[in-house]
């Protein structure tokens, strides 16, 4: 049965009518909401604001590396730090290497462009962060929905955006309303904001549907890995932000690595990889789990235990998509009746490897401008305020500073980072030129035949894993009686041409074991989806070379439970 059969019959929807809707309880969605209540209470005047959130509650799928710039949490709270704000562990010390398969060269910090210091920041959980922003925007009173996923856009007649609607509970996996059955509500908003983070389901839609990204460049996107890690106090340093580009990535594969040490003795080493790269045979996890072997990085993870150290241990895992087209790659951020905030739009400084700044500030600026139009009586407009708000911002200016950053690693290694040294460092970001791009990511796959295979170590369960162990501390979970949220346009695809030609890459690009070729009874080949294995990454939405896999919601509070992450 289609949602439309389903709401013609059960139909029709129960509503709620709200000032702002919000899609999204991560940074951006709750600055938005925390900014509107603000200036509502400022100026003695009523705005009703519900945020969406698709986890089980807001932080639960919350992932980053993460080094955060407070100067936009400065402008949200001043007093962030008496609040009790989970900023407890500054930056202490930047080092970045130069890897090679059994050395590495430690660049200078003098000579490291200003991108690559983290002076005055702070290596945080943002999944932490985010459930505190969660409690001050519940303190100003913001309605949070956790465990509602917003699954589809709500139009107006004239074509604006009317608002969203959650997604029906009970389905089956054959389609149909089963005894637990029930009909998603539709929340309707004078303005929808957008938060939904890297490759968001429903932004996707209406930038299509809005044609926001008219006469940019296409979005260009990593996949970041990311394991929590308890160590041996002895080789554990408070604020130690390490760094590194080379080995087990290849020249012209864009990459690198991040270790922080964070408080507790606790540890989160990182990896990623631009999702531009070429050879299928390539894949991100298992890149993850032989850049840990590296001595460099081993050191920090195991233990001596003739000196008495206390085993490592490895305490979380996740992965998630993140934006690196900058500001080249913004889609036009407003449309009638809403706008994009956050990594939903694409603000990442891919640079500096930080979007919580930049995430938080945009949702600040919407909300000024949302509130501005509330005021004046509008609804279901343009809020042009915003994107003009933030050509005058400091964030404008720090995007613009860092526009080339991508195109240049798509020359290798070594001209991206000489390059990124002259814009950043020599010329201080006054930079009298532009590159673009003109590919998706999804059409650099070559043929496997074309291409080296490679060949990947066996796990040995103490420094590196397998991918199901993995998905198991991200403690990801969905009810298994409903319809896979990872659909297929073309269910021959997968077999005609994924596998004949790339090798079935996704099998190796997906971090969590979603995807699987296996054999049938009669030796065909078929593709199986776990869907129940997704930690909602986007990485197949993404690459997948013909854009045949379309990730869609799940029921709500379904997917990853990260926890310190």
């Amino acid at each position: 049965m289609t949602p439309e059969q389903i709401l013609s019959q059960h139909g029709p929807r129960e509503s709620m009518d709200y000032d702002v809707v919000v899609v999204g309880g991560g940074p951006a969605g709750l600055s938005t909401a925390i900014r509107l209540k603000q200036l509502a209470v400022a100026q003695g005047k009523e705005v009703s604001v519900v945020v969406l959130e698709k986890g089980s509650e807001p932080g639960a799928h919350i992932l980053s590396g993460a080094i955060m710039d407070p100067i936009a949490l400065n402008e949200l709270f001043p007093n962030w730090k008496a609040m009790g704000a989970p900023l407890n562990q500054p930056v202490t010390e930047d080092v970045f290497l130069m890897t090679t398969e059994n050395g590495a060269t430690r660049l200078p910090n003098f000579g490291l462009p200003p991108c690559f210091h983290n002076d005055g920041n702070y290596i945080i959980s943002l999944g932490s962060l985010t459930r505190w922003l969660a409690e001050q925007a519940e303190g100003l009173g913001v309605e949070i929905f956790p465990g509602f996923a917003a699954a589809e856009v709500l139009y107006m007649e004239d074509g604006s955006v009317k608002g969203v609607a959650t997604g029906n509970m009970g389905v089956g996996k054959d389609g149909e309303p089963s005894e637990s059955f029930q009909l998603g509500m539709a929340l309707h908003a004078k303005y929808t904001i957008f938060a939904e983070g890297a490759r968001g389901h429903l932004g996707k839609k209406v930038i299509e549907r809005f044609k926001l990204d008219h006469g940019k460049d296409p979005q260009s996107y990593g996949i970041g890995i990311k394991e929590l890690w308890e160590i041996d106090p002895a080789r554990h340093k408070p604020g130690l932000a390490l760094h590194s580009a080379g080995w087990p990535l290849d020249e012209h594969t864009y990459g690198g690595s991040f270790m922080y040490h964070m408080e507790n003795n606790q540890v989160v080493v990182g990896f990623v990889v631009g999702l531009d790269y070429t050879n299928p045979w390539l894949s991100p996890f298992e890149e993850f789990q032989r850049f840990k072997t590296h001595p460099n990085i081993r050191w920090y993870l195991e233990s001596d235990a003739a000196k008495g150290m206390r085993p490592a241990k490895r305490l979380g895992y996740g992965a998630r998509a993140i934006t690196a087209g900058g500001l080249l790659s913004l889609p036009k951020t407003v449309f009638p009746g809403g706008a994009l905030v956050g990594c939903e739009a694409g603000y990442l400084n891919a640079s500096r490897i930080k979007g919580s700044h930049s995430a938080i500030k945009t949702g600040m600026l919407a909300a000024e401008a949302a509130f501005d139009a509330l005021q004046e009586g509008r609804s279901h407009d343009e809020l042009s305020a915003y994107p003009e708000a933030f050509e005058a911002s400091w964030l404008f200016t720090e995007l613009n500073k860092s526009r080339n950053f991508k195109q240049w690693f798509k020359k290798g290694r070594t001209m991206g980072t000489l390059m990124t040294g002259i814009e950043q460092f020599v010329l201080r970001g006054h930079i009298p030129w532009t590159l673009r791009r003109a590919a998706a990511d999804h059409t650099y796959l070559k043929a496997a035949a074309d291409c080296p295979p490679i060949d990947y170590p066996k796990p040995d369960g103490k420094l590196t894993f397998d991918r199901l162990s993995s998905v198991f501390i991200s403690n990801a979970n969905h009810e298994e009686n409903q319809p896979a949220h990872l659909t297929l346009k073309d269910a021959s695809v997968p077999i005609q041409l994924n596998l004949a030609k790339y090798a079935g890459p996704e099998a190796r690009y997906c971090p969590a074991g979603v995807y699987e070729f296996v054999q049938n009874d009669d030796q065909t080949d078929r593709l199986q989806i776990n869907a129940q294995n997704c930690v909602h990454c986007k990485t197949c939405d993404i690459k997948d070379p013909s854009q045949n896999i379309v990730w869609v919601t799940p029921e709500g509070g379904g997917g990853p439970n990260y926890a310190g992450m």
